[in-house]
């Protein structure tokens, strides 16, 4: 079973690349989602899923990633096909092969228990989803391709230098040279500190690299700017948090090891320092693609954030994985909507999209609500979580600047939001053909009934992943 949720979207993405079709290849792209779906629910409900000799394995972690990717794939896979009937311009052979080789590559991660097959996993996420950036093939989207892959080829290096260092630390103290995460965990306690300490630093700064943590996260805006709205979900939601799921097995390891209040530390100061840098940035941001990117650099400093503060901000940062990748699924498809209808990202030239596309618009519109913690969507209650918890740990320095990020940030968002969707639409803005359809607003409307839900109630199926996963990322042995 494990072996199958990583191989049948592959075989997919294999087939979408022999199918010589144009018109009917994009279809295969939500009938791998639902497969994959039914796999995962299949896997969901086994007590044990293991395959290649224990290198993979669906712990408690896992499972919560995997079950929400693939929510996130096949939510999104629905919006491909009517996004490249109207794309015929672009041949999609590498596109459709390629974002379903993606699913294989990010199950993959969730699965993969050895410090070096999670390694290559999140390496071949990279490579998998650096065609889908350059889809657009102009001088802009290139750019942005050609630096995703420098600067995530630079995080992934310094990745791979903390491996080294922690399977040194390991071996050089006489522990078990097993490089399996449950038996780094088990021998943690006698790894050399030092060691540890520099192993962990580099892992975090590789791993946040490809999470999008500032300061590396400079590839962000031009890639989630240039991409297609269907790859700028799977970057902010599946990739991103992909590379979370990698950290948190560093972070298990350190808690293990008794250092837990050194990396706490780290991840605080990181957390606090990328909500900063995404609040200067995204004030008075006039292109709206790019003004995504750096609420994906916010969201990801409110995970470390709150992995950062411990106990119940365990709980808030697994809540607000699910809210926030949800709800990128609402903002990245409406504002590609919008794109299409104006033919223009900046804000100086889109003026009352909720007139021209109305139901994009207004998706548009309750997603930034959604975003910016407002009731009563998800991430208000994964960010009143992890605000609690800073409070209640007597961290009240944290939880005020926390608070103050998050003002900043809806000020500044609102202000480019609000020209979007409000007013009439320029004269100068071109006619286009595009209009609000079925197969356009299907997508963004069903994550965004979701995000409204998880404000609301959170399922009990869910809240036992939730509580599984937290208690498994700050589990001593």
């Amino acid at each position: 079973m494990a072996l199958a949720l990583v191989l049948t979207p592959l075989a997919f993405a294999a087939l979408g690349a022999l199918v010589p079709s144009q018109r009917w290849r994009p279809w295969l792209v939500p009938v791998c989602g639902a497969t994959h779906l039914a796999l995962v629910a299949f896997a969901l409900r086994e007590p044990t899923v293991t395959g290649v000799g224990g290198y993979l394995a669906l712990d408690h972690l896992g499972r919560l990633i995997l079950g929400f990717i693939s929510v996130l794939y096949f939510l999104s896979s629905i919006y491909a096909p009517g996004y490249l009937a109207l794309r015929t311009e672009r041949e999609n052979r590498v596109f459709t092969a390629g974002i379903m080789a993606v699913l294989g590559v990010m199950s993959l991660v969730t699965l993969s228990q050895h410090l070096g097959l999670i390694w290559v996993a999140m390496e071949a996420n990279t490579l998998a989803t650096a065609p889908l950036i350059y889809f657009n093939k102009n001088a802009r989207s290139i750019e942005a391709t050609w630096k995703y892959l420098l600067i995530g080829s630079v995080g992934i290096a310094l990745a791979l230098l903390g491996t080294f260092f922690l399977a040194y630390g390991a071996v050089a103290t006489g522990a078990d040279s097993s490089l399996f995460f449950s038996d780094l965990v088990k021998a943690a306690p006698h790894i050399s500190k030092p060691w540890l300490h520099a192993a962990f630093v580099l892992l975090f700064v590789g791993y946040g690299t490809k999470m999008g943590l500032a300061p590396m996260h400079t590839w962000k805006p031009d890639a989630y700017g240039e991409a297609p709205g269907l790859v700028g979900v799977l970057l902010a939601g599946g990739l991103t948090s992909c590379a979370f799921l990698a950290m948190l097995r560093f972070v298990q390891i350190c808690t293990a090891a008794g250092e837990g209040a050194f990396a706490r530390e780290i991840m605080v100061a990181f957390g606090l320092f990328s909500m900063a840098v995404a609040a200067v940035f995204m004030a008075r941001q006039r292109d709206y693609k790019r003004m995504l990117a750096y609420s994906s650099v916010e969201h990801k400093g409110i995970l470390v954030l709150g992995v950062g503060h411990g106990g119940a901000g365990v709980f808030g940062a697994m809540l607000h994985l699910v809210n926030n990748g949800l709800t990128k699924g609402v903002l990245f498809l409406s504002a590609g909507n919008i794109h299409r209808a104006f033919q223009s990202k900046l804000s100086d030239n889109v003026s009352g999209a909720i007139r021209r596309v109305p139901v994009s618009g207004a998706l548009f519109l309750a997603g930034f609500f959604a975003i910016t913690g407002s009731p009563p969507f998800g991430p208000f209650v994964s960010e009143l979580t992890i605000l609690r918890a800073a409070m209640n740990g007597q961290q009240y320095l944290v939880g005020a600047l926390f608070l103050v990020a998050l003002v900043v940030v809806f000020f500044g968002m609102g202000a480019t939001v609000l020209a979007v969707v409000q007013g009439e639409p320029p004269k100068s803005a071109p006619e286009t053909s595009f209009k609000d359809r079925l197969v356009t607003v299907a997508s963004p409307l069903a994550f965004m009934a979701l995000v409204l839900l998880l404000g609301l109630y959170i399922p009990p199926s869910l809240s036992t992943l939730l509580h599984n996963a937290a208690a498994f990322v700050s589990i001593t042995p």
